[in-house]
C-alpha cells in the first residue's frame, strides 16, 4: 500500500521514532548518577564535572523531569534514625465494593505507612510500614485492620535489607540500550 501524503508519512515516522526512542542516553545516565551521589550539586558544578555546557545540563534536567524520569530531589529519610527500626510488608485484602480510594485515603493518615501499592495475587494492596518495636508493630497492624474496607492482613517482618531500593543499575542499562542499538 502506498500513501502519497508526505506530511502524513513524516508524522507517522515521527510517532514511530518517538515510540521506540530510548528514554535516556549516556550523558543523561551520567547526570542522574552524579545527582544520585551528590544531590546538592548545582547545575554549574554538574556541567563542570560532566564536561558539558551549563545550558546542556539544564536542558537535560528539564527534559528528564518533563518525561517523568527524575521525579524528585528530596532527602532520603531513615526511619530507623527516627526510632522506627522495625520494618514490615503488610498485604491487605480489601472489600471490593468500596474500592481502593477510600482505603488509600485512610492509610495516608497513618504515619507509619511509608508506601502502598495495589497488587495482583493473594491480596489487593501491599504496604511498607515501620514501627518502633515488634509490640509497636502490632499497634500499626491494628490500625491497618481498623481501616474501613480492610478485610484482613498478612504481615512479613523485614529482618535485613541487603539490597536497598536502587535505580542506578536500571539507568545504566537504559543508557547502554541506546548505545547497543546504534542510535
Amino acid at each position: 500500500m502506498t500513501i502519497r501524503n508526505g506530511s502524513f508519512l513524516a508524522r507517522l515516522y515521527t510517532m514511530t521514532a518517538a515510540a521506540t526512542a530510548p528514554v535516556i542516553d549516556e550523558l543523561d545516565a551520567r547526570l542522574i548518577e552524579l545527582l544520585t551521589h551528590r544531590p546538592r550539586v548545582g547545575v554549574l558544578e554538574a556541567s563542570r564535572r560532566l564536561a558539558v555546557a551549563r545550558g546542556t545540563v539544564q536542558a537535560r534536567l528539564d527534559r528528564l523531569q518533563a518525561r517523568g524520569v527524575i521525579t524528585g530531589y528530596g532527602p532520603d529519610i531513615s526511619p530507623a534514625a527516627l526510632d522506627h527500626g522495625v520494618m514490615a510488608f503488610v498485604t491487605l485484602e480489601i472489600r471490593q465494593a468500596e474500592g481502593h480510594d477510600p482505603v488509600i485515603a485512610r492509610l495516608a493518615a497513618i504515619p507509619e505507612v511509608l508506601e502502598a501499592h495495589t497488587i495482583t495475587g493473594a491480596g489487593d494492596m501491599l504496604c511498607r510500614v515501620v514501627a518502633r518495636t515488634n509490640a509497636d508493630l502490632q499497634r500499626v497492624i491494628d490500625a491497618l485492620v481498623g481501616v474501613p474496607g480492610v478485610v484482613r492482613t498478612a504481615t512479613v517482618i523485614v529482618l535485613d535489607t541487603p539490597l536497598p531500593y536502587r535505580a542506578l543499575p536500571l539507568v545504566r542499562a537504559a543508557a547502554r540500550q541506546k548505545v547497543a542499538g546504534g542510535k
